[in-house]
């Protein structure tokens, strides 16, 4: 068992953590839509994920270090860490939302900051010193708005915490709104490249991986962060004084999220059942799971942030969506585990 644990830190694919994400996001999707026992089976399933994602992290950084390395700084590999960033900030608003564990929560929004602070620096500095540079083809991907992602989940937390602390609200509120212009930036900055890569340069069904599903995720955590700071405007007059400027940008995010949904799904088809790619499983099906369940949390919190009750029926209808999404990943994950045992048997 601990040789299988020792190969499985060794290719740990850098962006596990999408699996913390997407349960997290579907357990606070479920609790806000009334499912509250199936969210709460999601949150203590995500304990157990969080835990060992980072056992296995830790020892691949420890133990295989030159491997670690080489993935972060990494054009293709090297965003997927923003993975720990936003899982662990996830995490830490299902904890605030479903399990009301605020001291644990805020120790993980510290934590995911300093996080984040390594990742980003690292690999922006990796990328931009090195000497020989994948083509635009080569070196951008989906991943690359997980970025983005992290750095709105840091919003969101952030601003989830601040009726619960006692002195700072107003520093921890600017934080979070700093977070949310930033994540807004990398954005429009990132999807840019990609959406020239995916109408210019020739993108094979191959190449089209499940995380340019982030193309939708991240604006619908976008969403989720500008919605997050309307509802809490109220601890803070600076916030109360952006509000209008706020919403417009928000809803502005939540449409390009809705924009980039029937396409996805159109590729999706045409790489799948058109070209037959073969549908086994991948941990970077985590990273479609997660924009779906994120999307529905979303538009349930933006539907209340501008008091448009019209928009929670499609919360509503895409948690269906999101649940499926979610247990097919799972259960090719349970089967993948259960075949690498017994290959380790045999």
């Amino acid at each position: 068992m601990f040789k299988l644990l020792k190969e499985k830190a060794e290719n740990l694919f850098p962006g596990y953590f999408a699996l913390v994400m997407a349960t997290g996001a579907l357990s606070i999707a479920s609790y806000l839509l009334g499912m509250q026992i199936f969210a709460s089976v999601l949150f203590y399933f995500n304990i157990l994920a969080y835990i060992c994602l980072w056992f296995l992290t830790l020892l691949r950084l420890f133990k295989f270090f030159p491997k670690f390395k080489s993935d972060i700084t990494s054009h293709t590999n090297g965003p997927a860490f923003f993975t720990l960033v936003a899982g662990t900030c996830v995490f830490g608003s299902q904890l605030v939302i479903v399990a009301e564990s605020y001291k644990i929560a805020l120790f993980l929004w510290f934590l995911a900051i300093m996080i984040w602070m390594v990742v980003m620096y690292t690999f922006f500095t990796a990328v931009t010193i090195r000497r020989n540079k994948p083509t635009l083809a080569e070196g951008i991907n989906g991943a690359w708005l997980i970025a983005a992602v992290g750095t709105q989940s840091i919003a969101v937390l952030g601003t989830l915490l601040s009726p619960h602390v006692g002195t700072g609200r107003d520093i921890l509120l600017f934080y979070s709104l700093c977070m949310y212009f930033l994540g807004c930036m990398l954005y429009l900055n990132i999807i840019t490249l990609i959406f020239y890569r995916f109408t210019f340069l020739e993108l094979k069904y191959a190449a089209l991986t499940p995380p340019y599903w982030i193309n939708m995720g991240a604006v619908a955590i976008t969403t989720l962060a500008g919605s997050t700071l309307i509802l809490h405007s109220k601890y803070w007059s600076f916030l109360g004084e952006m509000i209008h400027f706020i919403r417009g940008f928000t809803l502005f995010f939540w449409i390009t999220g809705t924009w980039w949904i029937p396409l996805l799904f159109i590729l999706m088809i045409w790489r799948h059942f058109y070209h037959h790619y073969p549908l086994t499983y991948d941990p970077q099906f985590w990273g479609m799971a997660f924009p779906l369940a994120m999307y529905t949390t979303s538009t349930f919190q933006l539907s209340k942030a501008l008091n448009v009750p019209f928009l929670m029926v499609i919360p509503k209808m895409m948690i269906y969506i999101a649940i499926i999404a979610w247990l097919s990943v799972f259960l090719g994950l349970i089967h993948h585990l259960y075949q690498n045992i017994r290959a380790m048997e045999h």
